[in-house]
């Protein structure tokens, strides 16, 4: 997609929509300051990617749903884009997000984790601190993920659960993996 004028506005309505974006730019020069866009950037398009909702992902959140089990959606991505792929996969009360950037302190985390769904932008840490404010509230937590950046939560969780095909790291640490990769086999474990 080619950018137009309101590149910002653009975005949000994409993000708004489940859609992961990459954009790319073109800059005349070097750039010289890592932390901050250089102001000579010139955006050029917007690529959207969107995630596949697995076949029978919706019908093995309904089996967790019917069995008293509240699903919080705890990633690293924009939480609007989160928010939207966790609605269309069949999450209650998925639009109740928040941007992890915004939780400052563990006392902003415990509260936030009884009030949220979807988490947006969360760190490492900030995904331990999850899991561990929901213990503190008496809950039993089970933690599923792949990544390297899962890890801290799925070491603190009552229960981790690590897919075949994640990283090392995260197999390692996880109590159960998941051969298939399949998250849908996961009635048949609790069974």
């Amino acid at each position: 997609r080619i950018l137009g004028a309101n590149l910002p506005d653009e975005a949000a309505a994409l993000m708004g929509q489940g859609l992961r974006l990459i954009a790319v730019g073109y800059l005349p020069g070097a750039w010289t300051d890592e932390e901050r866009l250089p102001d000579a950037l010139q955006p050029m398009f917007l690529i959207a990617l969107r995630d596949n909702i697995r076949p029978r992902a919706k019908e093995t959140l309904a089996y967790f749903r019917d069995q008293g089990v509240d699903v919080k959606v705890i990633s690293g991505d924009n939480p609007l884009t989160v928010s939207e792929v966790a609605r269309r996969a069949g999450i209650p009360d998925a639009e109740k997000f928040v941007d992890a950037r915004t939780l400052t302190s563990e006392e902003a985390i415990r509260e936030a984790a009884g009030k949220y769904t979807v988490f947006g932008r969360v760190t490492p840490a900030q995904k331990r601190s999850l899991v561990q404010a929901l213990k503190a509230e008496g809950h039993t937590v089970a933690m599923t993920g792949d990544g390297v950046n899962d890890v801290l939560a799925l070491k603190e969780a009552d229960c981790s659960v690590a897919m075949a095909a994640g990283s090392d790291a995260a197999r390692n640490v996880a109590e159960i993996v998941l051969v298939d990769n399949d998250f849908a086999s996961m009635p048949a474990v609790v069974a």
